[in-house]
């Protein structure tokens, strides 16, 4: 007998786990463009007025901007520091900051955080804020909030009523259906000694914003990747190619590589989770990219709840700088060229599930409430001792109505180093291009892509 009720047991803990979590009431969906912006973000701003009320985003270019071009110039370059926070008075701040960024302040007096006035920049297309309101009452997550259903490209859970449904808003985010960009990944060690990791070019796609009346389905790919590395000459001519579908238990992560010595292309399973990433030098892991990526199955997720912060956002400074090595000093990022501003972001934590397994067993992530970016995030080990966080550089292609967060970092406050990603001011910004076509998103076209 109670071998049969602890099998009913197990069975009606795997149909709650499986089922589908419900869509939020047409009522709670009235408040979007009403209270809250469609996306789901307070529409008004705060208490002090520090934090401005939202107008719609930065539809219009700065005088300085040249029609069709990839380098964006700094609309808000005439804009002074508010406030500047550093080891002296962080303590006063320490509720508005990341703990990495706590750490960080604490730990090297030159480190600063300089706070620009806010400006709530992020504006996105109407079909995705179309989208994203039918999704309010229609979206679903399942597979214990591992896999979605029922959504249409754009924001899938713009009121979300647990973490899972936060961490896929910021999985199935709008950053554009097509881009490119040639990068470099740089490295600094705990000597202060910076480092080429790899240049490479990058192609970034989300299908599922190719065909927006198109519901994405569970083996969708609604995120692929192709890299092609060019240096430094220790790399030059390895690719790899990844693909994230919606549900990750019917269809999990799919990549390959090419290696020039091996002269063939190679299912490479292992480039998720907590691999340690080669493209960093091993500073990072192939889901520390853009801050996060890939599945959710490793991690409880939890809703902490939203919460106003000092974090990058309008980093044009640092996204189109032009020479990276004025960026990359010892120890930090040169703090004049990062760009701070106070912004209500969702905080989301994952703690490690029993049985699972990766090097990080907690998480915490900070996603902005204007474009559901993941703008940083605090990781810990086993031991609950912080180990890496992680920062991605927000800025508004003015001119695509697409936020973008292409450059990203992390820093291994064990270790003493940091690696800096995506620089591309360099090589031109990030250019907008029509989809690629199947043959060169094919594994086979690695190949001929990544000759010497």
């Amino acid at each position: 007998m109670n071998f049969v009720r602890t099998l009913l047991a197990s069975c009606l803990s795997l149909a709650a786990l499986n089922a589908a979590q419900a869509a939020v009431s047409t009522d709670q969906a009235a408040r979007l463009g009403t209270s809250l912006t469609v996306i789901g973000a307070e529409k008004a701003g705060n208490a002090d007025g520090s934090i401005p009320a939202y107008q719609g985003g930065l539809l219009t270019p700065p005088a300085s901007y040249q029609s069709g071009a990839s380098m964006r110039p700094d609309p808000f370059a005439s804009d002074k520091p508010l406030l500047v926070i550093d080891g002296k008075n962080a303590e006063q701040y320490k509720g508005q900051l990341t703990a990495t960024t706590l750490e960080l302040l604490k730990r090297y007096p030159s480190y600063r955080v300089d706070v620009y006035p806010t400006h709530r920049s992020v504006a996105l297309p109407q079909a995705v804020l179309d989208n994203t309101r039918k999704n309010a009452t229609a979206a679903n997550s399942k597979e214990g909030g591992t896999a979605v259903d029922n959504v249409l490209p754009g924001i899938p859970f713009p009121i979300p009523q647990n973490g899972a449904e936060a961490m896929w808003n910021f999985l199935l985010r709008y950053q554009g259906v097509s881009m490119t960009a040639k990068y470099d990944s740089w490295n600094v060690d705990a000597a202060g000694k910076p480092s080429l990791s790899t240049t490479g070019q990058a192609n970034i796609s989300y299908p599922i914003y190719e065909d927006m009346a198109k519901p994405i389905g569970a083996k969708d790919t609604y995120y692929q990747m192709k890299l092609v590395y060019t240096g430094p000459a220790r790399r030059a001519g390895e690719a790899m190619m990844l693909r994230d579908a919606a549900n990750p238990l019917v269809q999990p992560r799919s990549a390959w590589q090419y290696l020039p010595g091996q002269r063939r292309v190679k299912l490479a399973p292992n480039l998720a989770y907590d691999t340690p990433n080669p493209g960093t030098s091993g500073s990072g892991t192939y889901d520390d990219v853009f801050v996060f990526n890939g599945a959710l199955d490793r991690y409880d997720w939890t809703l902490v709840g939203k919460q106003e912060m000092y974090v990058p956002y309008n980093t044009y400074q640092l996204t189109y700088n032009t020479d990276v090595k004025q960026v990359i000093t010892p120890n930090h990022l040169a703090p004049q060229f990062v760009r701070w501003e106070k912004h209500r972001v969702w905080v989301v934590e994952g703690k490690l599930k029993d049985g699972a397994r990766h090097i990080y067993h907690k998480r915490r992530f900070y996603l902005d409430e204007d474009s559901w970016i993941a703008l940083a995030s605090d990781q810990y080990d086993a031991r609950g001792q912080l180990y890496r966080g992680s920062f991605a550089f927000l800025t508004q292609s003015y001119d695509k109505q697409t936020p973008d967060a292409t450059p990203f970092m992390i820093y291994d406050l064990i270790g003493g180093t940091y690696n800096l990603n995506g620089v591309v001011g360099a090589y031109g910004g990030i250019r907008y291009i029509d989809p690629l076509s199947k043959t060169q998103w094919s594994p086979e076209s690695l190949a001929g892509n990544g000759i010497r």
